[in-house]
């Protein structure tokens, strides 16, 4: 059975956001052509994703050194505990769909905060005497994200920092698939947001069916 991790990262629902309604759409329409796969969600917003701390290096630092876990606080305990959880789903998913707004040229601090979490050396992936390279071979990953403007192409493009540091995280860890849907310009031309949404779903609707 194929996983599949839906990873939102938008406060606002898809009544309220351009991405959640298409990233809704599109994964509405995964489901119905892939009636048998695990669907697993995770809110950014919502759910515990531990910041790297110094309960976290710490606990880490304790463990590597060999002490047993009743050696580590209950802080740290905690929060490795849930950091282990969080790297376990990751890994064990086969595709990723992450849906995102643009915040300031990339994308909230919670998918950072995901990314630092499952960007684990020995786990997804080592370094080697040329450098480090990737063990997630074989996943596939999504991103759904809407842009006030338009930065898939022309003078705005290397503004868009967020997309590219997905994608580069993404295949830095192995994961050399990757596609995405980029809804853009309902900010800049107001009166066509409407339409631009609508089309941004329909889009959500027929790439579901192929990924």
């Amino acid at each position: 059975m194929t996983k599949v991790l839906f990873i939102t990262a938008n406060p606002n629902d898809e009544n309220h956001s351009f991405s959640m309604a298409a990233g809704k759409a599109f994964i509405g329409k995964y489901k119905e052509t892939n009636p048998i796969d695990e669907i697993v969600t995770v809110d950014l917003f919502k759910d515990d994703i531990p910041n790297l701390d110094a309960d976290v290096f710490s606990g880490w630092g304790k463990l590597r050194a060999g002490q047993p876990l009743d050696a580590l606080s209950t802080e740290e305990l905690a929060k490795v505990s849930r950091l282990n959880e969080v790297l376990d789903q990751f890994i064990s998913a086969d595709k990723m769909i992450f849906v995102t707004p643009m915040w300031n040229f990339s994308f909230p601090a919670v998918v950072k905060t995901y990314i630092d979490a499952v960007a684990v050396p020995g786990k997804t992936f080592r370094y080697t005497e040329t450098g480090a390279v990737g063990l997630l071979h074989g996943k596939k990953v999504f991103h759904i994200q809407a842009r006030g403007d338009f930065y898939s192409e022309g003078h705005l493009a290397d503004e868009e920092l967020g997309d590219r540091y997905l994608k580069h995280i993404m295949n830095f860890m192995g994961i050399t698939e990757y596609e995405g849907l980029y809804i853009e310009g309902q900010a800049k031309m107001p009166e066509k947001a409407e339409e631009i949404k609508a089309e941004g779903i329909e889009r959500a609707k027929q790439l579901a069916q192929k990924f």
